[in-house]
């Protein structure tokens, strides 16, 4: 198992379903349960800058402030999802 989910970069240690689900019913390797269900990802609404904005506004509207939620969404790009 990744030790960070290779589309959101949060430690798969801290989802709370353990990952997410294959279309089998499996656990995703890969991905948390916030970015993958049944085997596809729950955001597809643009390329990784659009989903860094998304990310970053969930964290900031779960009390994140603005800087750590930059901070932790800057390197998206590097993950497998977005190379």
């Amino acid at each position: 198992m990744q030790k960070f989910c290779q589309s959101c970069a949060m430690p798969m240690k801290s989802d709370p379903q353990g990952g997410g689900a294959e279309t089998d019913g499996g656990k995703s390797q890969k991905y948390c349960s916030y970015c993958y269900q049944n085997g596809r990802f729950t955001w597809n609404e643009g390329g990784v800058k659009d989903f860094q904005e998304h990310c970053r506004k969930i964290m900031v509207d779960n009390g994140c402030n603005r800087f750590l939620a930059w901070l932790f969404t800057r390197n998206f790009k590097r993950l497998e999802r977005w190379k």
